[in-house]
């Protein structure tokens, strides 16, 4: 939906109508429904929704891995395709945080204490991202947060920004509201309501938080360690500790991926980033761009933090 220009009350209104009209819908029944289509192995169907998809969204199938669009059995495998190794470039310094993703930026910048910015005077608190995790907000309160929103036509996996050990993950249920710009202007405490799961990691830039963030017609969310982890049946807050299991990503490595589209949040801790000036709402990223530049001191003298 095009972003309404500042004064245009007629739009602004449609956009306010229109999420009235989304808080009443049956949000996971109809990404149930969109899950069962996009999964579906008939080669008419599956090709079809291809053809068209491209057509729409001008998708550069030169970057794919694989791009003739009959060799994928069903839209979903088309839509979570691999890139070609040479498609992304990484940072040479190792401790450039790299942009886990395609996209844009939605917001970027410093924790105001405990708040997360989600549009121009509109925010949400951290410990209500984190589950009510007020320990994890401790790590992050007043450390520096990325908010990088997928769109349809972008690579659909989401890479590690940094080397990192992981610690734990968190499901938790929720809506399942777009989360397109229009939607952070209208759905108050957007991030924070909507189905997503939190990945924590220890990093030599201090504690890391992942979150995958699920959305309207989102039909899964998965990582490489675990698979597919949402939709869950469960509408209860689940979490895992990886503790002592050792598993290490290095940057680059693929973390996970939107079975259709959505937003990665990046939490770090206080003083550990400087993202790039040059970076706003608004900019377009790619998987390997440089968010950040020489680390602060502090985040530059320390060690990997191992285990909470």
């Amino acid at each position: 939906m095009p972003s309404p220009s500042q004064g245009d009350e007629p739009a602004a209104a449609r956009e306010r109508l229109w999420f009235a009209f989304l808080r009443i819908l049956p949000h996971h029944a109809l990404s149930r429904l969109v899950r069962a289509i996009t999964r579906c192995r008939a080669p008419w169907l599956a090709h079809a929704l291809i053809r068209s998809f491209c057509r729409r969204y001008r998708v550069n199938l030169a970057e794919a891995a694989v791009g003739d669009i009959r060799a994928y059995a069903c839209f979903n495998d088309f839509f979570t395709r691999a890139l070609r190794p040479d498609a992304r470039l990484w940072p040479v310094e190792p401790e450039t945080v790299g942009c886990p993703v395609d996209g844009a930026v939605s917001q970027i910048g410093v924790l105001d204490g405990g708040r997360v910015i989600q549009a121009k005077n509109r925010g949400y608190a951290l410990i209500d991202l984190l589950a009510g995790d007020g320990d994890r907000a401790r790590d992050y309160a007043g450390g520096a947060f990325a908010t990088l929103y997928l769109s349809p036509r972008d690579y659909h996996r989401i890479h590690m920004p940094v080397d990192g050990l992981l610690e734990g993950m968190v499901y938790v249920p929720g809506r399942l509201f777009p989360v397109n710009v229009p939607a952070t202007r209208h759905v108050p405490n957007l991030f924070a309501r909507n189905e997503r799961l939190i990945c924590h990691f220890a990093t030599a830039l201090g504690p890391m938080a992942v979150i995958l963030v699920g959305a309207l017609l989102v039909g899964g969310l998965q990582t490489v360690w675990a698979g597919e982890v949402a939709p869950s049946r469960g509408r209860r807050v689940a979490s895992w500790d990886y503790r002592g299991r050792n598993i290490r990503l290095k940057r680059g490595d693929e973390l996970g991926r939107f079975n259709m589209g959505s937003t990665v949040i990046l939490l770090f801790g206080r003083d550990r980033v400087r993202w790039l000036d040059s970076l706003l709402a608004g900019d377009q990223v790619v998987l390997g761009e440089p968010l950040t530049g020489a680390p602060p001191p502090a985040a530059a003298t320390a060690g990997t933090q191992g285990g909470r």
